[in-house]
Parts: structure tokens; sequence; C-alpha cells
């Protein structure tokens, strides 16, 4: 495979541009792009001005030298149009969340398992995320020594005016746990280097959006793997006077250290984000992660075309939707109860 062309389909959430990104970084072509929205496309065109915009999906699935389809559909479509890339023998790389359902899950795992194509997620909390990389990097070093507990924290701005629609109805958002907080949990099976974990407690709640009462604000989940634990908190109520999207933060606890990753801004002071404090039996460190190397991209493109797991293991991109989506219905009966 001298060079990857690939496509991308839905253009309706704008993490479409980092995952575009991500994939001509790593050194893959784009193609040809579909959107019915005119509106979506044109900001689309305006940003990759050669690229064509292809009129039917079809078009784009019967290409036979397309080896790859990117999308950020409607978060409940996302599954269908992996389906489909993958029964046309592609690969696929989505964004979070991957599915809103469990049936959605069940069927994705099958034709993956049928068709012996990749399905990705960026999680880009993860793998866009210099600061988290260097903390993966310093843990499998042995840096803290065996992780024992893990904190994520997924805050985020609403902007409630520039969101569409659909974002804030259930049946196609999925709900925040499988949304956001799936980005944490693949984070804590990575973490542990745990290929499960038991969910043992999940809450969800609207704190601060009665007007959208299918939307939820803030969503909790207390997972196990029998020998890490691990917290999770994710939020749409970031401040206005917060000057980025959110304070990710991450925690990690090892048996001889601990790692804090302030993902997007130090709250401290300094400049930027990508921060990481690394305290163990010889101190306290401050690394700047800014210029760590995201290898992500080109280890996907290396597994497409050896038909490896070097970016992500498959079963991990699946079992991260798992607890997410498992978590969120748990918290659901229990409002429901």
């Amino acid at each position: 495979m001298d060079e990857l062309r690939f496509a991308a389909v839905g253009l309706n959430h704008n993490h479409i541009y980092g995952q575009v990104n991500c994939l001509l970084r790593a050194g893959a072509r784009l193609v040809g792009f579909h959107e019915p929205d005119d509106a979506l496309a044109a900001e689309f065109s305006a940003t990759y001005k050669d690229v064509p915009r292809i009129a039917t999906l079809d078009r784009i699935l019967e290409d036979e030298s397309i080896g790859l389809v990117t999308s950020a559909a409607v978060s409940a479509e996302r599954a269908e149009v992996a389906i489909r890339a993958m029964r046309h023998g592609k690969d696929v790389l989505v964004d979070k969340p991957g599915m809103t359902s469990l049936d959605q899950l069940a069927r994705v795992r099958r034709v993956q398992a049928e068709t012996g194509r990749i399905f990705s997620i960026l999680y880009s909390e993860h793998f866009e995320s210099p600061a988290t990389v260097k903390a993966g990097e310093l843990v499998a070093a042995g840096a803290i020594g065996e992780v024992v507990h893990m904190v994520g924290l997924g805050p985020h701005q609403l902007r409630k005016e520039s969101r569409p629609g659909w974002f804030f109805r259930r049946s196609d958002y999925g709900g925040i746990l499988t949304d956001i907080a799936s980005h944490q949990c693949e984070q804590f099976l990575f973490f542990a280097g745990a290929a499960d974990a038991t969910i043992l407690s999940a809450s969800v709640d609207n704190r601060s959006v009665p007007e959208s009462p299918e939307l939820q604000d803030t969503g909790n989940i207390h997972l196990s793997t029998g020998r890490a634990t691990g917290m999770i908190h994710v939020n749409w109520l970031t401040p206005d006077g917060m000057p980025t999207w959110g304070d990710g933060r991450l925690f990690i606890v090892g048996t001889t250290g601990t790692i804090e990753v302030r993902k997007t801004v130090d709250l401290a002071g300094r400049a930027g984000g990508n921060h990481l404090f690394l305290a163990d039996r010889g101190g306290v460190e401050h690394i700047d992660c800014s210029d760590v190397d995201l290898p992500f991209g080109r280890q996907l493109l290396a597994d497409i075309r050896d038909r490896t797991e070097t970016a992500m293991p498959q079963e991990r991109c699946f079992k991260a939707m798992e607890l997410a989506l498992s978590a969120q219905a748990i918290a659901e009966r229990k409002e429901k109860n």
C-alpha cells in the first residue's frame, strides 16, 4: 500500500477536522467527502479546498481505491456508516461515541469480526493529547509502579447556542456517559493494563439546563478491574470564564508514585496546556509535554497496511464503549427508579 486514500462521511461534529488532520499528518490522502448538509459541506470545503464533495455515500463505498472511511456523523448514525463501510471492504475511523446502544455495539462487533476490517475510534483525549501520551510512556516504563487507581475528569463548556438540535436529543447523542465518558473508560483500561472492568456504580443528572430535559449535563462512573479502581466525572458545566473548552485532568496513582495530567490549562499560571506532574521517591517534577509526538495516526496506517493492532487493540476500542454504554444504562435505570 503506497498511499492510503480516505474519505470523510458525516461532518456533524467538528471533531471530524481532528480525525482528518490526524490521518493527513500520518501521510494519508483525503480524496473526497460526503455530507448532505450544504452549510457543513461549505465549511469543510473552505478548509480542504481541493477535496471534492461526493453526491452519495454509495459512490464512496463502491470506490475500491478508498481504503478508509472516517466519520463524525450524528452519534446515533455512526454505527451504520461503519457497518456499511466494513461490508464494502473498508477500514473505519469514527469519532466517539462509536455507537449509542449496546445493540449497535453488538452489530459493529459482529461485522468487524466477519469482515476482518479495522474499526477504530479516535479517543482524542488520549491519542490527541500529548500529555496523556507522555503519561502512558511513563507508566509503561514503571515510573510510578503498578497502577492502583485513576481519576479522569472531563468537564466541557456547553456553548448551548452553537449546538445543533441533535445534540440535545437523547436518542441522537446517546447520553453523557456514552458520549464524553467513553474517553475516560478507554484511558482507564489503558493505564490499568486491563482487558475488562466492572461498573460498580454510575449516575447522570441535568442540573443546569431544565429547558433541555433530554440533555444530561453531569455524569459519574465508579469502576474496577479487581486490581485497580477508577473514578470518572464528566460534565457540561465549564464556566464561560475558563480560557479553554474544559479543564481536563487525569490523576494516576501507582504503588511508587503519582502522575497528574492537566490537558488543556494549568490554573497555577503556566502557559498553554499539556502539563504533567510526576511525583515519585525522588521528588516532584513538572514536564512540559507540548512537543510530545502523537503516534496514533502513523500506527493506524501501519495497522491498515500490516493488519496489526499497534494503534489500539481492537478489543479495547470496543470494551471502552461497552463500559460507557453499560454505565449509561445503569445510571438511567437508577433515574427511573
